[in-house]
């Protein structure tokens, strides 16, 4: 397989505490710079390698049959992706925005490496995937918006403002929705003083306003008619 990079790659010198942590070694690290909307790995290829983001995001996705796209995960920095426990990629993996990952080859990873970590690592992997469909099982519309917000609030350490790096519909095919029903819900939510929006970056940056009463929309406390704008 062959690193799929927009930029030279260039040798690290403070390698990535998270796969240090789990695995218990040191390994031959690069970073590489992808552009935005750049293919790290696509659907079906050899996982060779692991990555960890430094900067940047990245989603991972699936063409369904019908031509929609299916989003998978979204990867911030910190997180780590890559990891199969397939012979192939099983999504295509993609950068949102302009991202730098720290890249190691899988062999090198996990050769003599900790089982306990290992299985440590793939417990991460599999605990994403178990969310999310825990997520897409939820009924109501507003109820996965405000799962996904609460989502990002946790990931980014609730910050004063969420900066959202991925776009409406990036949020859509995340959620298995229309643009038009994430735009409604979020719309609700600022009505409600729930969230608001600053700046102009088209609604990416998201202040969450009153966590408890978006949790409590999370988890099934309202009707649809109380958050839902009439039609």
């Amino acid at each position: 397989m062959i690193v799929r990079i927009s930029a030279n790659s260039t040798r690290v010198k403070s390698v990535p505490h998270g796969l240090i942590a789990l695995t218990g070694k040191k390994a031959f690290w690069n970073t590489y710079k992808y552009s935005h909307g750049t293919q790290v790995f696509r659907n079906g290829e050899v996982p060779d390698y692991i990555y960890q983001i430094r900067e940047g995001a990245v989603r991972s996705y699936k063409l369904l049959s019908d031509g929609r796209r299916q989003i998978g995960a979204f990867y911030l920095p910190g997180d780590i992706f890559g990891v199969e426990t397939e012979d192939l990629h099983r999504f295509t993996a993609e950068a949102i925005i302009d991202t730098t990952v720290w890249i190691v080859r899988r062999h090198r990873l996990f050769e003599n490496a900790d089982t306990k970590n290992i299985f440590e690592l793939l417990h991460h992997s599999l605990e994403h995937a178990l969310n999310h469909l825990l997520l897409l099982g939820r009924q109501e519309a507003h109820e996965r918006v405000a799962c996904f917000l609460l989502e990002m609030d946790r990931r980014l350490k609730k910050p004063a403002v969420i900066v959202l790096p991925m776009t409406r519909g990036d949020i859509a095919d995340y959620l298995g929705m229309t643009i038009e029903t994430v735009s409604r819900s979020l719309s609700a939510f600022r009505h409600r003083g729930i969230i608001s929006f600053n700046g102009h970056r088209g609604h990416r940056e998201v202040i969450l306003k009153d966590r408890t009463k978006l949790a409590d929309v999370a988890l099934s406390k309202y009707r649809r008619r109380d958050w839902m704008p009439d039609r």
